[in-house]
């Protein structure tokens, strides 16, 4: 089970990190999703992860309060509706506008309704 974690971690890791470049794809899942792999099957990739200068705050604020901060929501919403729009526009199928439509205002919705961090 442990190689399963690890494995399925680095995926994550991985997929986040091209989520960085690529707008379609979210990096903040797939890290959260790392961490929680690697919490399983390597507490030093955790530990590596918590304290990375660039992912550690936003682990580690979800991880204790489940927030998002407003910026990262934001960043985050307007990502989507750029994916959206582009997926729309590119798209020739008359269903794929409305399953993402769906989807992706679920997702939108679950992410506007996380509380605001703590200070």
């Amino acid at each position: 089970m442990r190689r399963l974690y690890l494995s399925l971690g680095y995926a994550s890791l991985a997929l986040g990190i091209l989520g960085i470049v690529l707008p379609v794809l979210p990096t903040t899942p797939f890290v959260i999703l790392a961490a929680w792999c690697f919490t399983r099957s390597n507490p030093a990739l955790a530990a590596w992860l918590y304290d990375h200068p660039r992912f550690g705050t936003l682990l580690t604020t979800w991880r204790d309060q489940r927030a998002i901060s407003p910026r990262t929501k934001v960043y985050a919403l307007l990502v989507m509706a750029a994916s959206y729009a582009v997926a729309v526009w590119l798209s020739s199928s008359p269903y794929l506008p409305l399953i993402l439509a769906v989807v992706m205002g679920s997702v939108g919705l679950y992410i506007a309704t996380r509380p605001t961090p703590r200070p």
